[in-house]
């Protein structure tokens, strides 16, 4: 599992999942933000390396009680192997019928030093896993078990979640807004970038705040503005 310098880990922690989606879209990437899934317990940023499970449909004669006695068993197997400083994330074909998980599994990853816990599907125990530390993320609550509706297929392979391409390794941040998912191969020029429109933004908001009209300054094409913004810099200390 690729481990984040702890310049970009830092970077990422400090802004917005609606940054990164520009700083993205920036690059030509269009399709980053994980849609459906809204975060259980406000706070932090979450920030990871992607360790996936991957669900297809639940049949008769696989899915039974007894299948979480085998210790092959993908969904138990993924969440005893996760590395710590990850973001589980599992594709559950945006089907919140059924729970991906339910607060054991979530509380033995977050004692296993989990960064977060995403799926396009729905969670049981919500109550309990919004009282948790580590960030969760899910489209809505769902009581039954992940048989009725799910199958485990595969960990740490390529998923899809919340229509989103997932690999494992790619770099999930989350906010209190949603999560985005960053191909790791761009994630630092990405969170450098990022670290820099939030302050030119931080500076933006001040100024609209006092009065100001954003014409010639949010996109700055008025001369003046990034002369303004370099001093205002410099001042703040940013």
């Amino acid at each position: 599992m690729t481990s984040l310098s702890p310049q970009t880990h830092d970077r990422l922690m400090r802004v917005s999942t609606a940054t990164l989606t520009t700083a993205l879209f920036r690059r030509g990437f269009r399709n980053i933000f994980i849609q459906g899934p809204q975060r259980m317990n406000p706070g932090a940023n979450m920030v990871g390396p992607a360790y996936t499970l991957r669900y297809i449909p639940a049949r008769e004669d696989l899915d039974q009680l007894e299948s979480f006695a085998d210790r092959e068993n993908p969904q138990r197997k993924g969440v005893e192997e996760c590395p710590p400083g990850a973001v589980f994330v599992i594709d559950s074909r945006q089907d919140a019928t059924a729970a991906s998980a339910g607060c054991i599994l979530v509380t033995r990853l977050q004692a296993l030093g989990c960064h977060g816990i995403v799926t396009d599907g729905g969670f049981r125990d919500t109550p309990e896993i919004s009282a948790l530390s580590m960030p969760a993320y899910h489209s809505r609550p769902s009581a039954p078990t992940n048989l009725t509706k799910h199958h485990a297929v595969a960990i740490n392979d390529p998923i899809a979640c919340g229509g989103v391409s997932v690999f494992p390794g790619d770099i999930l941040v989350g906010d209190n807004e949603g999560v985005v998912c960053i191909p790791l191969h761009l994630v630092e020029e990405v969170a450098e970038e990022a670290v820099e429109m939030t302050v030119f933004e931080d500076f933006v908001l001040e100024r609209v705040q006092n009065g100001s009209s954003t014409f010639g300054l949010y996109p700055p094409t008025d001369p003046n503005t990034m002369d303004e913004f370099a001093t205002w810099r410099q001042q703040n200390g940013r």
